[in-house]
């Protein structure tokens, strides 16, 4: 049963730096894709960030630029860093996983 562990948040200024962790244990990183979500005080919790399994990497148009998402296939992790923060990025951030997915269509 994988494990995944989130470190990393703090409380900065706006227009600081923060990096998130998100360690998986008892797997292999490189065997997921890996999301980045947060959810806001009052608000849905909305995807940030992802890395897929061939490395591919995604972030939302409200944090590009200013969010980048890696792995660290020797710490078995993947780390989100963030830029110039501002104060709407204030947060819960969860990271997932999630297996490869399987097609369905509907026709």
């Amino acid at each position: 049963h994988v494990q995944l562990v989130e470190s990393g948040g703090g409380s900065v200024q706006t227009g600081g730096t923060l990096t998130l962790s998100c360690e998986i244990r008892r797997d292999t990183i490189t065997e997921y894709h890996i999301g980045w979500f947060r959810q806001a005080p009052g608000k849905q919790r909305e995807g940030v960030a992802a890395i897929k399994r061939d490395g591919r990497t995604y972030v939302i148009d409200d944090v590009k630029g200013r969010f980048t998402v890696s792995r660290d296939s020797v710490k078995n992790s993947v780390t989100l860093r963030m830029h110039d923060l501002k104060p709407e990025d204030t947060g819960m951030y969860f990271c997932a996983a999630q297996g490869q997915g399987t097609q369905v269509t509907v026709s």
